[in-house]
């Protein structure tokens, strides 16, 4: 099979739109859960210095899943690694809502981690996205598949309250509600990859470039993929990017619903105020993916400091105004797209053909288990030291990110650097 005897803007259409649905989907059943998921936890385990150990487990989750599940697409391609995650996913949510009912902490993190799993199969679609797209279109082909979980992630929030009194009458918790539509969700999810995925992106993308992918398999392994990173200074950087940019993201956001519960707010405004975040980070991302193929990759890096800078200061100085929590939260979705964004496609970018699957994969472990340090020390420094702490600390993780940046503009040429 080779490029000229393939119509790769038809397959192009056949494929994005299954991304897209599977993308709206798994956004639903991921924010529908992580809402409530800190409030949950302290329920359960009665400690608010606790309750980040919730979202954390997720996070550490997607984390320790990524590597794996990048291999099974390195060897089988996309759609066996996406249905498999979905499916960990329900399995997890549906502990989640066991060790709710039997009041059991440490069962609820491991449902948690294993919720994690439908975290990382949206991060993958993301680069399966990228699996045919044209070089000079690849952060938009990312963004576009980012975009798309804009519609469930926005609309998961608001439906955890609905959600939890739809299981009011059955023993289970309210905050637990959630996960019992979560994980019916991602069902759907899986099936819908499952049946529908063809030709599966990666499998077609090495057919058609047979001379670069070859049949070695140490090419595509995650140690070829270490030292492709090791060997690409745009790798490092790319690295080092969505690590930053995730990890702000998620220590900042994980802890605000406990933030804005402790002044006076209600489920329904948490919720409204996480939908507004959720939107900041995917709503605009096709806005992301033209500025980082217009102006490039560093550029739009630039933009995600200044941007999850001013959420911190906005949020950190707030105190009881939830207008500028909300604010601050938008802002920090916003720099968390132009982060992933940028990071992806320069990440994309910089490495070899045959080891991008492994590299993408330990770009996603590095990412998730930056930010589970992150989100378990967000909950002791606001039990220590408040949310306006937090937001500090999270501002100063940017700092190496900047230094790198800056460093590499001018030693490269600024914003053309990553060419």
């Amino acid at each position: 099979m080779t490029a000229g005897s393939v119509d790769l803007p038809a397959l192009r259409r056949r494929i994005t739109p299954v991304l897209i649905v599977s993308q709206i989907l798994g956004g639903l059943g991921v924010a529908t859960g992580i809402a409530l998921a800190a409030v949950l936890a302290q329920q359960v385990s009665g400690s608010e210095a606790l309750s980040g150990l919730a979202p954390t487990a997720t996070v550490a989750g997607t984390a320790l899943l990524s590597v794996p599940l990048a291999a099974l697409m390195t060897a089988r391609g996309r759609r066996p690694g996406l249905v498999l995650a979905y499916l960990i996913g329900s399995a997890g949510a549906g502990v989640v809502v066991l060790a709710s009912v039997l009041g059991n902490f440490p069962l609820l993190l491991l449902g948690m981690a294993a919720f994690g799993a439908a975290s990382s199969a949206n991060l993958q679609a993301r680069f399966a996205a990228a699996d045919l797209a044209e070089p000079a279109r690849r952060a938009r082909a990312i963004s576009m598949v980012v975009w798309a979980t804009t519609i469930g992630a926005v609309v998961g929030p608001n439906i955890a309250a609905p959600a939890g009194r739809s299981v009011s009458g059955a023993g289970i918790p309210e905050a637990a509600g959630p996960f019992v539509w979560a994980a019916g969700v991602f069902l759907i999810a899986a099936v819908v990859v499952a049946l529908l995925l063809r030709p599966d992106p990666l499998l077609t993308a090495r057919a058609l470039a047979p001379s670069e992918e070859g049949n070695d398999k140490e090419k595509r392994s995650l140690r070829a993929g270490v030292r492709a990173v090791r060997e690409s200074a745009g790798a490092r950087l790319a690295l080092v990017t969505v690590a930053a940019s995730h990890t702000a993201m998620v220590s900042i956001m994980s802890m605000t619903p406990l933030a804005l519960s402790h002044h006076g707010a209600g489920i329904e405004l948490i919720g409204l105020v996480i939908s507004g975040h959720i939107a900041g980070m995917y709503a605009f991302s096709p806005v992301m993916g033209v500025l980082s193929d217009r102006f490039g990759r560093l550029s739009v890096i630039g933009l995600a400091v200044g941007l999850l800078s001013c959420a911190a200061l906005l949020a950190g100085t707030a105190g009881a105004s939830h207008g500028r929590i909300a604010a601050g939260l938008f802002l920090l979705g916003l720099g968390w797209s132009a982060g992933l964004v940028s990071g992806s496609a320069l990440l994309t970018d910089s490495v070899p053909g045959p080891a991008r699957a492994a590299v993408q994969g330990l770009s996603d472990l590095t990412m998730n288990a930056a930010a589970g340090i992150g989100g378990v020390m967000a909950g002791l420094i606001v039990a220590r030291g408040g949310y306006g702490v937090l937001n500090l600390v999270g501002a100063c993780l940017l700092l190496p990110l900047a230094w790198l940046a800056v460093r590499r503009a001018l030693t490269r040429g600024g914003a053309a650097a990553e060419d």
